[in-house]
């Protein structure tokens, strides 16, 4: 009894929650009580939470992929002047990989990145979805971010230049990871570096040479900024304070991480693209979709009575989670994407109906009705583990984690595959513990 309650009120509070995330940024309430005018804004936060090193923050909107928010196409071209003739194929194949995996650090996922080769004209097109300003997806991608340290020239007086200062070698080819941190007392976004062994060693070598002087740090040859070193460092971190904004420091963060292009690159063309397809065609596509959510709720409900009514809250709290998970993980959506929701959606059922056949047949048999619930769940549980495990299977080949070229490496396929495999581990959990619960809890025999 009391494991069951705990369930349900367990049930309850992810229902909840999950209501609460998927709610628009704003709500306004506006109603009267007693007399009295409610004007009132439900505002929902944003997640801005630090987990160790790592800064975890969501706006907790839904992403939408190029087919339905649009983005940016910018096309480079490759300078393979300096490249052996026999390397240039692979040249170019290491920038699309090191600009896929900017935009992807960036959290811009869905992004597609192509090569193109006519003749001895070398070309990269990145297509962004959601990014509507240009020049922001040309900083990300295209520039360098070569980070160095540079210490006081020996000769230098006290009124030194930034002139005066000499590179010390060590660079960001030294360094294990960049992230995004904030200022515990002002809230200010920084840039933190963590160096490599080697690099960590260097930078204590660095700072203990210099104690009581500045050192710089420029990016791409600009001072970022001269920090006077108070005490040797020893940790392998650092802090760069630039007065950033959270965007800026981001791409910077970024750019470190992901380190310099292997060949130099030249825009040649740049374009805002609207969405690929029409709204229209996108309502229309979801308003099937939901008409055929509908049929599904009314079959259950007519067929099934109180047991139906039962799996249709369960598919009510299944859309709930999977909509609050698309958000924080975050999962881009395009029009594939929204059909293996829909589609997750309506298989979400199909647990329900094996359940609620074999508790039919364990009645005809005699058995009580809480017998046979129990019997129901636990002898279908063998067809549901082996129906969903046969469509997992089928969407990790769509969704080819490990990028195999024999399989399907279009973005579109994957985010359908994506939503389809979360709708299918979920479904388990609703399908499952959800009614499950709902049953023992409200079912009596009919």
């Amino acid at each position: 009894m009391k494991k069951k309650r705990f369930l349900l009120w367990a049930i309850l509070a992810i229902s909840l929650l999950s209501l609460f995330l998927d709610l628009p940024a704003v709500v306004p309430l506006k109603f009267k009580v007693a007399g009295y005018q409610i004007d009132w804004q439900l505002r929902r936060p944003r997640i801005n939470w630090r987990l160790g090193k790592n800064q975890f923050t969501r706006d907790l909107e839904i992403k939408k992929g190029i087919d339905l928010a649009g983005g940016s196409q910018v096309v480079f071209q490759a300078d393979m002047q300096l490249i052996d003739a026999a390397d240039r194929d692979q040249a170019l194949e290491s920038a699309a990989a090191n600009i896929q995996r900017r935009v992807d650090l960036f959290g811009l996922s869905e992004s597609l990145v192509q090569t193109s080769k006519l003749g001895a004209d070398y070309r990269l097109i990145v297509e962004l979805p959601g990014v509507e300003d240009v020049s922001q997806a040309i900083a990300l991608i295209g520039q360098t971010a070569q980070l160095d340290f540079r210490a006081l020239a020996p000769e230098a007086t006290a009124a030194a230049a930034l002139t005066d200062f000499q590179p010390t070698g060590l660079t960001g080819a030294d360094l294990a990871r960049s992230a995004v941190q904030f200022e515990p007392n002002t809230g200010e976004p920084v840039v933190g570096l963590e160096f490599s062994a080697a690099g960590a060693q260097q930078f204590a070598q660095i700072t203990e040479a210099n104690v009581g002087k500045p050192v710089a740090i420029f990016l791409d040859e600009v001072p970022l900024m001269t920090p006077r070193v108070d005490e040797p460092i020893t940790g392998g971190q650092a802090i760069i304070r630039g007065q950033f904004e959270l965007q800026q420091a981001k791409t910077l963060s970024v750019q470190l991480n992901a380190g310099a292009l292997p060949v130099p690159i030249k825009i040649i063309q740049q374009r805002n693209i609207g969405a690929i397809l029409g709204e229209t065609s996108v309502q229309k596509s979801v308003r099937a979709g939901l008409i055929g959510l509908l049929m599904v709720v009314l079959f259950m409900a007519a067929y099934y009575g109180r047991l139906g009514l039962l799996a249709d809250l369960g598919l009510v709290i299944y859309g709930l989670i999977t909509l609050a998970l698309y958000k924080l993980l975050p999962v881009t959506l395009t029009l594939p994407g929204v059909a293996g929701f829909l589609l997750s959606m309506g298989m979400a059922v199909d647990s329900n109906i094996l359940i609620f056949e074999r508790m039919k047949e364990e009645e005809r048999a005699g058995k009580a009705h809480a017998v046979a619930m129990e019997l129901g769940f636990g002898r279908a549980w063998d067809s549901i583990r082996d129906a969903n495990i046969c469509t997992l299977i089928t969407c990790f080949i769509l969704f080819n984690p490990f990028n195999w070229s024999f399989l399907n490496t279009s973005g579109l396929v994957r985010g359908f595959a994506l939503t389809l495999s979360l709708g299918v581990f979920l479904s388990l959990f609703t399908g499952v513990v959800v009614s499950r619960t709902l049953l023992r809890t409200f079912s009596k025999s009919q």
